[in-house]
């Protein structure tokens, strides 16, 4: 499919990074065909390390904030909203405020695609799964008529081929991803050179997250790992028969 089909794009995710793992192409090509991209992150990803002592939270913060700005530039992303709450505390936020946030957003952007996480959170992270439940409701609540929700996924044949790095590196927590058939996609993006070029620049820009696993990993595999973005569509909005 072209990308510019999914007209202005609105993306809802709960850490810096998790947009440019499983967006990051899409929205440089979005942007490359002069569609709107808007990002909305929930956190700082303050407790993003496995060593808060070298890196505590409010320095990690600091420090993912300026990443992400850096990333969204490479990506030709201006248009960013942090929600501000805290890193692995999402599922305990009452839900109605984001939602409302969200909500306002979605009218005020009036965006023609959402896309954030499925309903289980893809890695399973509890914040992912708290930030899909908010959009959903947002979604439901303000979406102008004709809007498509679109879930991050994977296909079986994509988790089975990386399926050595996930158990190696931990990727994902016990159970997941939770694969879906390949003809269940409704966007599959295999980046061309350039674009995933671009997508390798957003990465390595939010260093504190992934120089350590490109190392480990060595960046001709983390590359081709990174070259494909795929999504199932959850819903769409129904024109009236007026707007057909």
């Amino acid at each position: 499919m072209n990308v510019d089909e999914l007209g202005s794009i609105l993306g809802i995710w709960a850490h810096p990074d998790d947009e440019a793992y499983l967006s990051g192409g899409l929205m440089a090509m979005a942007r490359d065909a002069g569609s709107e991209v808007v990002c909305v992150t929930a956190t700082r990803g303050e407790r993003g390390t496995s060593d808060p002592v070298t890196w505590p939270p409010d320095r990690l913060a600091v420090i993912r904030q300026d990443e992400l700005t850096r990333s969204l530039g490479v990506l030709g992303v201006t248009k960013h909203h942090w929600l501000g709450y805290s890193d692995g505390e999402c599922a305990d936020v009452p839900a109605a405020e984001p939602v409302a946030r969200l909500s306002e957003l979605i009218d005020e952007i009036r965006p023609d695609t959402i896309v954030t996480f499925g309903p289980e959170g893809h890695t399973g992270h509890p914040d992912h799964q708290a930030v899909s439940a908010w959009a959903e409701s947002a979604f439901r609540r303000a979406a102008p008529a004709g809007t498509r929700l679109l879930h991050a996924a994977v296909s079986h044949e994509w988790a089975q081929t990386w399926s050595d790095v996930h158990r190696e590196f931990g990727i994902f927590q016990d159970g997941y991803p939770l694969a879906v058939d390949h003809d269940q996609l409704a966007v599959e993006l295999v980046l061309d050179a350039g674009t995933l070029e671009r997508k390798l620049h957003a990465l390595t820009a939010q260093a504190s997250q992934t120089s350590g696993l490109i190392t480990l990993m060595g960046l001709s595999r983390y590359t081709r790992w990174v070259s494909q973005e795929s999504f199932v569509e959850a819903t769409r909005v129904p024109r009236s028969p007026a707007a057909r």
